[in-house]
């Protein structure tokens, strides 16, 4: 392959959620992927020990998924939703709704995570202002959420530096449980922490503040993130199922990240053996090469909706332009086609156990408080320097990349989520690179 010649003028762009400033002066560009491995505009292959951004689930440019968006683009490049449809959003949802729990088997395409936490709240909001309790409003997140960058998902999310610029703008009627990590109770945990269920009965404090009849809905990811990989407490979810039904609220689970076999199954509502009545997903629905999102919704939630509205009106005033495109779509029944016939949420599976011993050998590593996994994801949690926090995250992530291995960092934290097609010995390789580079920070 022919490398393209490196753009000297950067300043055009304005890249998200990034130090502009700083990544311009000493940019990091990459200009093609194939299977497990970024290749850099300077030649070295890297390893990608983050699924490119929680999402690349199937590895990078994938024959089967490339040959259906090509296809898919020289037949019909962009068919409307709106009153029109294509053959291709339904079969794209059928395979969808095969893979969520039962009865979550209604399904509204988005084009990102984002937009599909701002789908599920409206789709709350509209559930029960059709059964007649249009006084449900009331939105309930968690700290160190996140939710995306809608005013609906900082709204609900629990992020301080993503809501301080907006807060004057952002939607009334929230409140947030708190979150779930305690280095204190839980630290080296292996999996799920044992300390922490009790933490979901804050719902009900909240409940007999506001009303549960004012509640339309609690959103959480199962397993946070982009905050820094917090694993559910055992029995935690389980207790705000239990609530949310004793009192009429609705749960959804965003599961952006956890979708799509991040922790050996489907859904993180499958591992759990918890089912929300929402599930918003995106990221690894087509493996990330096209954007897309989208919201599993109970049948019971869809059919309330539907069949409250006059005959021949439209009864869910949303949408998108680009909801199941038809590139996007393709994409998607060729990824879920692809996970189930290489069998990756299995491997997931057996590989995770692996996965988790290379992660927690980095417990004695230089500058280490917490490891902390579950599935095919962990988080390294690192002392702080005084004065500076991020900064040492920061420096490992650079130094990792140099030497030939992608990671994320968030805060002092750095976040691992492979694609699944990664093997035993890639997993040694990871996790072998950031001990030795924490050994040369400071």
């Amino acid at each position: 392959m022919t490398s393209r010649p490196v753009i000297d003028d950067l300043s055009s762009f304005w890249m998200p959620f990034t130090a502009n400033r700083q990544f311009k002066a000493a940019p990091r560009l990459l200009e093609s992927a194939k299977g497990m491995y970024y290749r850099s505009t300077d030649g070295r292959e890297v390893l990608d020990g983050c699924a490119g951004l929680w999402c690349v689930n199937a590895g990078h440019s994938r024959d089967e998924i490339v040959a259906a968006i090509t296809q898919q683009l020289s037949t019909l490049d962009f068919a409307p939703t709106f009153q029109m449809g294509h053959p291709l959003a339904f079969e794209a949802a059928t395979k969808v709704a095969e893979l969520m729990p039962a009865g979550l088997d209604r399904i509204f395409f988005t084009n990102s995570g984002s937009e599909s936490v701002d789908t599920a709240l409206k789709i709350a909001l509209a559930y029960h202002r059709s059964r007649g309790e249009a006084q449900r409003t009331r939105l309930i997140g968690r700290e160190r959420g996140y939710h995306g960058v809608g005013f609906g998902g900082i709204s609900v999310g629990g992020i301080a530096p993503n809501r301080k610029t907006f807060s004057g703008a952002l939607l009334p009627s929230v409140d947030h449980l708190p979150h779930t990590h305690s280095l204190e109770h839980n630290a080296f945990s292996k999996g799920q922490p044992a300390w922490g269920a009790h933490l979901a009965e804050e719902l009900e404090r909240i409940v007999t503040l506001h009303d549960a009849s004012t509640i339309a809905a609690v959103i959480v990811e199962p397993v946070a993130g982009s905050t820094g990989v917090l694993i559910p407490p055992q029995g935690y979810l389980q207790k705000l199922r239990e609530i949310c039904t004793k009192h009429g609220i609705l749960l959804i689970f965003d599961e952006v990240i956890t979708g799509f076999g991040r922790l050996g199954k489907a859904t993180a509502s499958e591992y759990f053996g918890v089912t929300p009545d929402l599930i918003t997903m995106a990221k690894a629905i087509n493996n990330a090469s096209i954007p897309m999102g989208a919201v599993a919704a109970s049948r019971t939630i869809h059919d309330t909706v539907v069949n409250s509205g006059a005959q021949g009106a439209i009864e869910l005033f949303h949408g998108y332009t680009y909801s199941a495109h038809p590139a996007a779509a393709a994409a998607a029944v060729a990824t879920l086609d692809l996970y189930r016939r290489e069998g990756l949420f299995e491997r997931a599976a057996s590989l995770a156990p692996t996965f988790e011993a290379a992660a927690h050998s980095l417990r004695d590593a230089k500058h280490v408080k917490d490891v902390r996994n579950l599935g095919m994801v962990a988080g390294i949690e690192l002392e702080s320097r005084d004065g500076a926090p991020g900064a040492r995250a920061y420096e490992a992530f650079v130094k990792c990349f140099e030497a030939g291995v992608l990671v994320r960092f968030t805060g002092d934290i750095l976040a691992f989520s492979p694609p699944l097609i990664i093997n035993e010995e890639q997993i040694a390789h990871i996790f072998k690179t950031v001990r030795d580079v924490l050994a040369t920070v400071q």
